[in-house]
């Protein structure tokens, strides 16, 4: 048994199945892989997020620990958000899916125009 932030798990497929339970968090991970980034920037980058749930999914992996929070003391205030140390641990694992959905297209579907999402392998 597994117990993470107050909440027992029987396996830790469900720790992650309950960490990215959503459409949303894997892409905003996806943009922060290639460096820090505000919070207009991500919401420029994810596709189709509104602020009020670019917020929430915000708050909920920095919760996990999966993003990291910086706010600099100026005015207008600055806010940054990247990848912590466990998030980046993340890198591997969402170029392999990126490459696993390039081969899934190949096979199952079509390369169409105004694909907007890049690899990040460094």
């Amino acid at each position: 048994m597994y117990k993470v932030n107050g909440k027992e798990y029987q396996c830790s497929i469900s720790i992650v199945q309950d960490i990215f339970n959503d459409k949303w968090k894997l892409g905003i991970i996806w943009h922060l892989m290639d460096g820090a980034k505000r919070y207009k920037e991500l919401n420029e980058q994810v596709c189709d997020i509104t602020q009020k749930t670019l917020t929430i999914k915000l708050r909920e992996l920095e919760e996990h620990k999966i993003i990291q929070r910086e706010v600099f003391a100026e005015i207008p205030p600055k806010v940054v958000y990247s990848l912590s140390h466990i998030g980046e641990k993340l890198r591997p694992i969402l170029h392999a899916m990126y490459e696993w959905g390039i081969e899934y297209v190949k096979e199952c579907g079509e390369f169409k125009e105004g694909a907007t999402c890049e690899s990040k392998l460094s």
